[in-house]
């Protein structure tokens, strides 16, 4: 009697894919953070599979980007979470959270330089989402309590933060802000437009 092959089981084959895209992310997040013009077959090797492998799961390099995009951005958003933003005064709470959107911003601002090059720019803003909801509550908080200006729409004030702090990821790039500049730079010119205007 011939001997049928023996068949990999399924479960084993997704749980292989999920370690290898795993891996892939993982590795495209750090390589793209350190160069925004690493290549597929660098971030492969760094995650120790076959460009076929990696091609299998990303077909191009612009699939690739979004999907490490979207890996970076849930990594910030457990860092991000922090129960004070939402007791502490507005003022005070937009300036905690400024700092700590720069320091998880500053650490991957290539990886959006690389996704500035391949994805458009309302995809990038897709990704940041879930964020930029905490944002928002923030910002209408604000308002509600008179904390901010009130002649403005959450949505644009929403907008502007997000605008401002990929700028200044930007200008730190180029260099024409020092990386001691960036933080307080963020909170003077995000506060002074979230300020009321005085009677």
């Amino acid at each position: 009697m011939a001997r049928t092959a023996a068949r990999q089981p399924v479960p084993t084959r997704r749980a292989d894919a999920e370690r290898n895209i795993a891996a892939i992310l993982e590795a495209g997040t750090r390589l793209l953070s350190a160069d925004p013009t690493a290549s597929v077959a660098d971030i492969a090797k760094a995650a120790g599979v076959g460009r076929v492998t990696l091609y299998g799961h990303f077909p191009s390099r612009e699939a690739l980007v979004d999907a490490v995009c979207d890996h970076a951005v849930e990594v910030a958003e457990a860092v991000l979470a922090d129960d004070s933003i939402e007791t502490a005064p507005a003022p005070e709470a937009m300036a905690r959270l400024l700092r700590s959107s720069w320091e998880v911003l500053d650490r991957h601002r290539r990886l959006f330089v690389a996704a500035d090059r391949v994805l458009a720019t309302e995809r990038i803003r897709e990704h940041h989402d879930k964020p930029l909801r905490r944002v928002e509550r923030l910002i209408v908080r604000g308002q509600r309590e008179g904390g901010f200006r009130t002649d403005l729409p959450p949505a644009w004030l929403v907008t502007t933060f997000f605008s401002i702090i990929h700028s200044a990821a930007q200008e730190r790039e180029a260099g024409r802000l020092a990386p001691d500049e960036v933080e307080p730079v963020l909170v003077k010119t995000m506060l002074s437009l979230l300020t009321p205007a005085r009677p």
